[in-house]
This record gives C-alpha cells, sequence and structure tokens, in this order.
C-alpha cells in the first residue's frame, strides 16, 4: 500500500533540476497564504491561529494522497461562508466550541469525500452547473463583503443577510470609528492597484499594515488589532462536541463537501485547462477527504482547491508536490517566529483582504457569457446568486441544487422531434425541415425523437406524436419512431408507447421501432410492448426500414390489443 502512494508515483522520474523551482514556488506560496490563513477564519468568527493550522496540515494531507502534482489546497472564500452558516445554526458563541464543530465538520467533508471516491460519486461535482456555480458563489461573495463591515468601521453588526446589516450600519452611523474605515480602503486600494501585478497585493498589505501598527500604535489609537497567536501547532485530537447533534453536523458537513468538492473541482479543471494537465474527479476526492481529515483532527477547518496558492506554484513553476511540502514547513516557521508581528495585523487591513478576495469571486466575465449565450441558463445563475443572498448560504445550497434539477427537467421535458425522409440517390435518412432536397418517402413515415423518454415529458412526447399522425398523408402505411437519441425509457413511457401504438391500428398504420438502444429494449420487452409491435416492424438500422418497405415487407395485419 506504501508503494501505491500517490506521492511516490507522481514523484517517479523526479528530475534534481526541479528542486530549485519546488522550493521558490513552496516559498511562495507561503507568502500568498500568510494573509488569507489570517483573514479568512474571520469570516465564520474563528480565531486566526485555525487559519494557520488549516494550511499547514492540508497541505501534508493533499501531498501524501493528492493525485495532482500542481494543485494547492487550503481555506476558500465560499467554503467559509457556508460553514459560517452551519456555525450560526448551533447556537454556541466561544471561540473554543466553535473551534471543535469546525474541525468535526472537516472530518466529516474528509470521511464524505473518501466514500465518494470509493462509490465513484467525482460526477456529482458537476451537478451544479456552471451558470448556477457561477451565480451561487457570486452571492456568496457579496454575502463576504457585507460581512466585513464590522471590520472596516469598527462597529458590531449583529445583523444577518443583505439589508438588515446595511440598517443597522445605518442607525450606528454615530459611532462608525473613521480611522478604521480610511485604513481599510487604503489597503484595499492597494489590493486593487496590484491585482494585475506580479506581486502579490495581500503579502504587501499585510507588511505594511504591520509595519504601519507597529509604528504609529494603530491598536492605543481604538483600531482593533489580530491580537496574539500561539507559537505552537496543535496536538492530535479527535473534535467531538455536545453542541451539535450528529444529524446537523452530517448535514452541514454534506452542504460544505457539495460547495467545497464542486468549486474546487471547477477550479481545478480551469487551472487543468490553463496548464495542460487531467483532473480526476475521483482521485481528487481521495486528496480532498486526506487534507480535510488532516485538517480536523489539529484543529482545522474544512479546506478545498485554493485558487490563489495554485495560481502561485504553476506561475512560479512548481513542478511537484514537494512545492506543498516546502509551503507547509514555511507556514509552520512563520507561526513560530513571525507571531509578534503577526499579532499587531490591524482588522481593517484582514476586512481589506476579505473584500477583495470577494470581489474576485464576482465572475462578471462568466455572467456576461452565459448572458450571450443562453438568457434562461442566466436566469438560473440569478436564481443560485439569489439563494444565497436573500436566503442565507445553507438555503442558498438547497436552492442551487434544487435550480440545477429544474433546470435539467427543463431541459429534457420538450424533446425535440422531426421526420425524415430520403435524398434521391442517397442512402440514408435525413430531417425534412434541415434539408431542402430531402423528400418524405411516400407510404412510410418515419419520425426522430430527441432526448430520453421518461414520466416527466411522456405527456408532451405523446401529444407531439398524436399531431404528427393526423397530419399524415392518408396513403401512409408504416409509421416508424427512429430511437436512436433515445437513450433512456421508464415504465410510463411504455405505456404512452403503447398508446401510441394503438391510435396507429386504429388508423390502419403498422407502428415499428428502429436503432433501440439495449436498456430501452429491455424495459419494453418486458413491458410486453415489443411482443404487440411484432419482430417484422423492430429494425436495427433505418436503412433496414427503407429496404423493408420497398420491398413491400408488412407487418401483420395489425389488431386491436389489450393496452399494456
Amino acid at each position: 500500500m506504501l508503494g501505491r502512494l500517490p506521492v511516490l508515483t507522481s514523484l517517479r522520474g523526479y528530475q534534481s533540476a526541479w528542486i530549485r523551482n519546488d522550493i521558490t514556488a513552496g516559498l511562495a506560496i507561503a507568502a500568498v497564504a500568510i494573509p488569507s490563513a489570517i483573514a479568512y477564519p474571520a469570516i465564520a468568527g474563528l480565531p486566526p491561529e485555525v487559519g494557520v493550522y488549516s494550511s499547514i496540515l492540508p497541505l501534508l494531507g493533499y501531498a501524501l494522497f493528492g493525485p495532482s502534482r500542481k494543485l494547492i489546497v487550503g481555506p476558500d472564500a465560499a467554503v467559509m461562508t457556508v460553514l459560517a452558516a452551519v456555525l450560526a445554526t448551533t447556537m454556541v458563541h466561544t471561540p473554543q466550541d466553535r473551534v471543535v464543530i469546525a474541525s468535526a465538520l472537516a472530518l466529516a467533508v474528509g470521511v464524505f469525500c473518501l466514500i465518494g471516491s470509493r462509490l465513484h460519486l467525482g460526477v456529482l461535482a458537476s451537478f451544479l452547473s456552471k451558470p448556477i456555480l457561477v451565480g451561487f458563489i457570486s452571492g456568496i461573495s457579496i454575502s463576504i463583503l457585507v460581512g466585513q463591515i464590522g471590520r472596516f468601521t469598527g462597529l458590531r453588526i449583529e445583523s444577518d443577510g443583505l439589508i438588515p446589516p446595511l440598517v443597522e450600519l445605518l442607525q450606528k452611523s454615530d459611532s462608525i470609528h473613521w480611522p478604521s474605515v480610511l485604513l481599510g480602503l487604503v489597503m484595499l486600494a492597494i489590493l486593487l492597484a496590484l491585482k494585475r501585478s506580479p506581486i502579490p497585493g495581500p503579502v504587501v498589505v499585510v507588511v505594511l499594515a504591520v509595519a504601519a501598527s507597529a509604528l504609529f500604535d494603530f491598536e492605543g489609537k481604538g483600531i482593533k488589532v489580530v491580537g496574539t497567536l500561539p507559537r505552537s501547532l496543535p496536538a492530535l485530537s479527535l473534535p467531538l462536541s455536545p453542541a451539535i447533534s450528529t444529524r446537523d453536523l452530517l448535514l452541514g458537513a454534506a452542504a460544505v463537501w457539495l460547495v467545497g468538492f464542486g468549486s474546487g473541482l471547477v477550479a481545478a479543471r480551469s487551472f487543468g485547462a490553463r496548464d495542460k494537465f487531467d483532473v480526476d474527479a475521483n482521485a481528487e476526492l481521495n486528496g480532498f477527504g486526506a487534507a480535510n481529515i488532516a485538517s480536523g483532527l489539529f484543529s482545522g477547518f474544512p479546506v478545498t482547491v485554493s485558487d490563489s496558492r495554485t495560481a502561485t506554484n504553476i506561475s512560479v513553476g512548481g513542478r511537484s508536490q514537494l512545492s506543498g511540502l516546502v509551503a507547509a514547513l514555511a507556514l509552520t516557521i512563520s507561526l513560530f517566529y513571525l507571531n509578534d508581528a503577526l499579532r499587531l495585523m490591524p482588522q481593517p487591513a484582514l476586512g481589506a483582504i476579505l473584500v477583495a478576495a470577494a470581489i474576485s469571486l464576482i465572475d462578471v466575465k462568466s455572467l456576461r457569457e452565459i448572458w450571450h449565450i443562453s438568457k434562461l441558463e442566466f436566469a438560473f445563475a440569478l436564481i443560485g446568486m439569489w439563494g444565497a443572498i436573500s436566503l442565507g448560504v445553507l438555503r442558498g445550497v438547497v436552492i442551487a441544487v434544487a435550480g440545477t434539477l429544474l433546470y435539467v427537467l427543463l431541459k429534457e421535458m420538450r424533446p425535440r422531434d422531426a421526420m425524415l425522409g430520403q435524398i434521391p440517390g442517397q442512402h440514408g435518412f435525413y430531417k425534412l425541415h434541415r434539408s431542402k432536397v430531402a423528400k418524405p418517402v411516400p407510404g412510410l413515415a418515419v419520425c426522430l425523437i430527441q432526448g430520453s423518454l421518461l414520466f416527466f415529458n411522456v405527456d408532451y412526447v405523446k401529444q407531439r406524436l398524436k399531431a404528427v399522425l393526423e397530419g399524415l398523408p392518408k396513403d401512409t402505411r408504416w409509421f416508424v419512431l427512429d430511437a436512436s437519441a433515445i437513450v433512456q425509457i421508464d415504465s410510463t413511457a411504455a405505456e404512452m408507447l403503447e398508446d401510441v401504438r394503438q391510435a396507429c391500428v386504429e388508423r390502419g398504420l403498422a407502428f415499428g421501432l428502429a436503432e433501440l438502444h439495449i436498456e430501452p429494449r429491455k424495459i419494453l420487452e418486458r413491458a410486453g410492448l415489443l411482443q404487440k409491435i411484432g419482430d417484422a416492424m423492430i429494425f436495427d438500422d433505418l436503412e433496414d426500414v427503407a429496404t423493408a418497405f420497398d420491398q413491400g415487407q408488412q407487418s401483420p395485419k395489425p389488431q386491436l390489443g389489450d393496452r399494456a
């Protein structure tokens, strides 16, 4: 088993020339990680050191069991917002209890990932369609923006949602600490100015903010600072808390898992397409599982693919998981030796880092593309955004999943159909509405259904087929359904096809099926429909239909039979 560890497999063929790149990339990842490691826990009301723990141990877990040489895991703003929503349902207020529950959630998410990998559930990462995922994460970003009002103003904002915090801000406007506002805006301006620069803006902001805090005694002037951080790594422990029931823990972990793995895999595939490496969703579940279990056992919170850290790793030239291990070592050293400096980090500067991160998550370009491609898909993007903003993040997850189901249903509820004909002198059948030279075969009607036949669309398909039957010329003798595009059929659809067969019999038409797939064939056989149609009117290929009809082969005389 040791020999099958992904890290050992990926290091085969490792070249000594890569060591310099991996060490440089690891140091760069650590530098970029420190600001978000301290800032992101604030979204969920967790102590800043927990972000550091969640940036170190998951790197080790993913490096050992993760399949990718380039991806870097760590805290993610979207996952932190879902985590904050889960913690808000527990009614736990002490930081220590919140840490224990967050660690328990990370452990549960890790177990979900490993189970999902064994069951090959990587496909579920695609369950949230891109439009809904883009809209949902944009809604989360707006929630993060609203959540930073307190850090920018020095106020204690107790309201949740979108509008109530703004109303509370207006009510407490006389108590706004304007030096904090000014500092936060200056730090945000620096971050936005350095957005397209090779210089990492968050690192610059941390250095400037800490230096200014030390020089001008921000804490003495009423600007809140991070405060003392521990100088040690947490001990291995099993996070157990009576403050959250097993049911709530599993439901909360499921929400975090869905968003974390969904958004993480989208990011992974994006980087894979950009840097020409493959992403195996089920293998990534193993890596994410190991990362989250490591985080949960050492007082961390759930993690997923980190956009900024992965981008840094790729841009600097990281070649293997060694870069992640170097980053973990560098962050550990920082925890021990940069403690006094990080203690002076002003809260408005952390708020500025979170605001910049939230703004970067609002994918205006993708929203614009979705609007251009499909107005319907854009509407679902807005549904995902609205769910996260108006109903809260946990309900937003439900809205996003429900929106995806509705989107799939709407796309499948009305399968397209087309009448087929032949082009003189050519083999095959062609859609009559697309080819001007294709003509219907006299006496033969062939109809193509483009989509599966399932309980929610059979009424529509039945109406369409009966409308086609009513419009057929009087000399039509055969009506054949081209089933080449019908991948799935259920019992309700089998009954509907029997109704269509009966309608054909009433009109004196022979009803046939062509190019049935194996699974639909088994369903229709068990339903007894194929026996009623008869072997003479079941064709493996449309060409067989044309040949049989041209040769004057007739099916047995149609009889009214019992319905299936």
